[in-house]
């Protein structure tokens, strides 16, 4: 998970399990509407977390935002929890405190699947072709993770919510490292090596609808057009993986159609 610039000087007091005198320090990662991440570690210092905390809100009733806090922490816990059984790549959860609001999973090391992407576009010109090219094939064969990853989940009765490429990290796999930039085309293909692994599940929900699975496809199409347009005629090979991941792939694909035509009339409409 990529750090950030912290925010100003927190506004909510830490959870109680980032104060005790054995923890590590935490370290503020981002900060959200509905609530923050940091990074500590979890038993022991050489095995760093990530902590989801929803601190509480001011503006709602206490009792309310303390039933909404608890039902959203246990929601996403129980999704992770689902999707780390089935074998999704996802972060494991460590622990949990629903009534305090926070919850510790596994720490990916790694970049961004965006910033992955984006650093193998690096400074390219967008020739408009519509197949893969030879020298493209590190970046062909992200994709095709991509897909693997959206149909393990799908198949496990879990969609994301917000699928983009921002919620998704690229591991490194044994003995290698990532990196933000890059120079050569030797240096490019290694931007988009590890394994992808899906995060943020604070929208996730279970289902087995072809519509809600249509609609995270169709949000992840957009993400590709908006954040990468020069990728987005790659995005055929993400449904491609994923069709051959996901048995039931094939419905959920018509049904995508139909999202889309939606999407393209609300855009005509404005």
């Amino acid at each position: 998970m990529a750090a950030v610039a912290p925010p100003t000087e927190p506004q909510f007091p830490l959870p109680k399990v980032l104060t005790y005198p054995a923890s590590t320090p935490p370290s503020l990662i981002t900060q959200g509407a509905e609530g923050r991440v940091y990074k500590t570690t979890h038993l022991l210092a050489s095995r760093p977390c990530a902590l989801k905390y929803r601190p509480p809100k001011p503006y709602r009733h206490p009792i309310l935002d303390a039933r909404l806090t608890k039902a959203r922490i246990s929601s996403e816990a129980k999704v992770l929890e689902r999707c780390w059984r089935d074998g999704v790549p996802v972060p494991a959860v460590y622990a949990m405190d629903p009534a305090a609001g926070w919850m510790m999973i596994e720490w990916i090391e790694g970049i961004p699947v965006r910033v992955g992407i984006n650093g193998w576009l690096g400074e390219r010109p967008e020739d408009g072709a519509e197949t893969p090219k030879e020298d493209e094939t590190p970046l062909v064969d992200l994709m095709k993770r991509i897909g693997t990853a959206v149909g393990a989940l799908h198949r496990t009765g879990v969609v994301h919510g917000d699928l983009t490429t921002s919620n998704m990290m690229l591991r490194p796999r044994q003995g290698g490292q990532l990196e933000n930039g890059c120079a050569g085309d030797e240096d490019r293909a290694k931007v988009v090596e590890g394994d992808v692994i899906l995060i943020d599940f604070g929208l996730a929900t279970q289902s087995m609808s072809d519509e809600d699975r249509a609609v995270d496809l169709y949000v992840l199409e957009r993400a590709f057009a908006s954040t990468h347009p020069r990728a987005e005629r790659l995005f055929a090979v993400v449904l491609g993986s994923y069709k051959a991941t996901f048995k039931k792939a094939p419905s959920v694909l018509i049904k995508l159609e139909d999202v889309r035509l939606r999407g393209r009339k609300r855009s005509m409409i404005g």
